[in-house]
This record gives C-alpha cells, structure tokens and sequence, in this order.
C-alpha cells in the first residue's frame, strides 16, 4: 500500500512556544489522516527556512512517493547545485524527518526500530546551570542533582561572562562584551569551585562557545584537564578545527565538537583522525535523520560517541527525533536537555520525558509526537534582531559567537 502514498502538500509552521523561534515541517499524503513532522529550526533565520521549504521544496517534493526517504534526500541535497549550508540543510532536515516519521506510522513502528531496534531503554541526558557567580551556579547545580540529574554542564554569566574588566573605547558600538582573557581566569576558578563543593561523582561539562583564541583555547584546555570533565564543548570555531590536533598533543581533556556544523568535510576528518571524542552536531543543521545516523555508524568505527545538540532551539519535534537516535546508537554517549515547559508539553503532545536522569520514548509509531496547530498559531514567532550573537572583543570588535 505504502508505495502508492505520494506527497500531497508541505506545509511550514512557525511558532514559539519559549525564548527560541521554532520551524516544523508537516508533510501531508494522499493516504487519509496520514502525516509527518519534522524538525526544520534554524532560529536565527526562520524566514530563509520557510521560504526555501515553501518556494523551492514543496514544488519539487509534490507527487513524490512517501516511501523513497533516501533518493528524496539524496536528490534534494543536489538540485539547488549549491549545498552543505544551514538554510538548505535545515530545510531539507525538516522533510526527511517528516518521511521518517511517516514511515514508522506505516511500519506500525517506533523510529528506533527502523533504525535497528534499541541498544539501551532510555538516554542518559545533561542540563544546564548557569549563574551570576559561582556559587549561584553550584545552588543551580544541586538543585538539578536533587532531581535526578548526573551530568551538568556549568556556565557563569553566560558563554564569555557579561562584564569586561577594563573600558571600552570612545564611541563603541553597542554589543554583547566580553574579555577572552577573563573569561578564561573566571572559568577555571569557577570550575575548580564546583569540583571541589559536588566531588568527583557529579559529571561535569563545559562549553566554551568558540569565544577564545586557537593558542588559548589550547591553554584552556591544558589547565581544565585536572578537574575532569566529562567532555569540553566547542573550544574551537569550524574554521580553526586544525588546532585540535594541537589541544590533543597537549592534554587528555574530552573534546566535544560539531554544533555549527554543515558539510561533512567538517566532521569527517575529526572523526577519523580520533580528535574528538563526542559529536555535538543540530540534527536539522546536518539535514536530518538521514545524515545523522550516517554520522554515528561512521562514528562508530573510530571510537567516536554522539552528543547531539539539544538545547531549545531544537524544537521538541528534534527532540523525539534525537532520543530515536539515541535510543538505536551503539555509540551514544549522552543528550543534552533542556527541561521543556509545560506549554511546549501542551503544544508538542508526546514529547517525552525525563525521569531520574534518563530520557524516555512513548513507543508510539514513527517520531511519537504530534503537535497542536490551534495552540502553536496562539504563540506567533516574535520579529527581533538577535542580541547575543552580536559578540564583540573589548575593543569592539565583532567576534564569533
């Protein structure tokens, strides 16, 4: 029967039910009452998602055969020409997780079975704690350590802290400021403070957001080493990944890597070089399902485990999507989480759930979630021009994120 199912529409939907602007994509078929949602959040640039959805996607994708997942990818990734960038990549992610979805419902099957059935019953997930000074952030630490939660990861003040330790130049524009050499100092002292107060048998985590300097970063990385982390995210921007061989040279610090990453020549020389130790990458910004269980399995043959990206700009559709992955993965290492509210929980029915640390799926068929259109229509993405990632250096200087 299943064969016979052709696209009949595409539609993009647009809501944000918290602080992240969200895109999801739901693919209606000629079989009645049959549909799939997918995951297409590229918060910072929504627009330019939907209309390469609705203006070139949706035409090409009509008439096509639900069933054909990979030839769909395949050729939706090449007939722009251009390809490998977050726009297309994010937009195409949100139609292959649709056509997975679908074809777990006409499987009568949870997505993790299509994947290989499960290696592990729930996925083990870290959160946030973040604060003004250090011990705002170990208050916040022991309270998500009383709920259950294992792995934090720890911030103060944000990525690059909020204050810098000298004045700005005459007439600076305005900016999100920050001290990389402050940063550092605050962060290891920091660091070294939580240690200290929840011992060793609390994982830690700790992401650097690329916001310092190659040989700092390397420094960074070196001086980190002795508090044990479970793994240090982002020490480097994609366009200086040649420095990990550096760092690896250096110390024996977990390394975390991938969440701006678009193009396979990104990821596929850290992976086979063993320079990384955790994949961080946004499923939809890899363009989906297909590619990320590519991902693991060549991930896998290199000792390399998976960490997607999961914060809130991963709509609670990316969600379901990253714990099927999670759940199949034999190199899954852990999941990061960002504690839903209850109106995304209203709005997204079935997404799931976390208990005592572990992330759990409802087993329904395909993705397992849903969404109400009534109630996302209500929540209407907000026209801003995003703030934080207008990062800048003491002088003024704009930087990366």
């Amino acid at each position: 029967m299943s064969s016979t199912i052709k696209i009949k529409d595409v539609k993009t939907i647009l809501t944000q039910p918290g602080h992240s602007r969200l895109v999801i994509v739901k693919i209606i078929t000629t079989e009645p009452d049959l549909s799939g949602l997918g995951c297409a959040t590229f918060t910072q640039r929504i627009y330019a998602v939907q209309s390469a959805i609705e203006k070139h996607l949706k035409p090409f994708l009509i008439d096509r055969a639900v069933d054909n997942i990979e030839e769909i990818w395949q050729m939706s990734m090449v007939h722009g020409y251009w390809r490998n960038g977050p726009v297309l990549n994010n937009a195409i992610s949100g139609v292959d997780q649709a056509l997975w979805d679908i074809k777990g419902k006409l499987a009568g099957m949870p997505l993790y079975q299509l994947l290989g059935g499960k290696t592990r019953q729930g996925a083990a997930v870290y959160v946030h704690a973040d604060g003004d000074d250090a011990l705002e952030v170990e208050d916040n630490a022991r309270r998500l350590i009383d709920e259950g939660f294992h792995y934090i990861r720890i911030q103060m003040g944000g990525y690059g802290g909020k204050n810098i330790d000298h004045s700005k130049p005459e007439n600076a524009p305005e900016g999100n400021y920050y001290d990389p050499r402050a940063y550092s100092r605050n962060m290891l002292e920091m660091i070294e403070h939580i240690r200290v107060q929840l011992g060793n048998s609390i994982e830690l985590i700790h992401d650097i957001h690329e916001r310092l300097h190659p040989i700092d970063a390397v420094q960074f990385a070196k001086d980190v080493e002795r508090y044990k982390l479970f793994f240090l995210e982002d020490a480097l921007a994609p366009e200086d990944i040649g420095w990990f061989k550096t760092i690896r040279q250096q110390c024996a610090t977990p390394l975390a890597m991938g969440e701006l990453f678009n193009n396979p020549q990104e990821w596929q020389y850290l992976i086979s070089e063993r320079l990384i130790d955790f994949l961080r990458m946004h499923v939809s910004q890899v363009g989906g399902i297909t590619p990320a269980r590519n991902i693991a399995i060549f991930a896998n043959m290199f000792g390399v485990r998976t960490a997607w990206h999961g914060p809130s700009d991963t709509s609670p559709v990316g969600h379901a999507a990253n714990l099927h992955l999670d759940l199949w993965a034999p190199n899954f290492g852990i999941q990061e989480w960002y504690c839903p509210s209850e109106l995304e929980y209203e709005m997204f029915p079935g997404l799931p759930r976390v208990r005592d640390g572990y992330l759990y799926p409802n087993d329904q068929p395909g993705l397992g979630i849903d969404i109400d259109q009534q109630l996302a229509a209500k929540y209407p993405c907000q026209e801003i021009v995003e703030e934080w990632t207008q990062t800048r250096l003491p002088d003024g200087s704009p930087y990366r994120p």
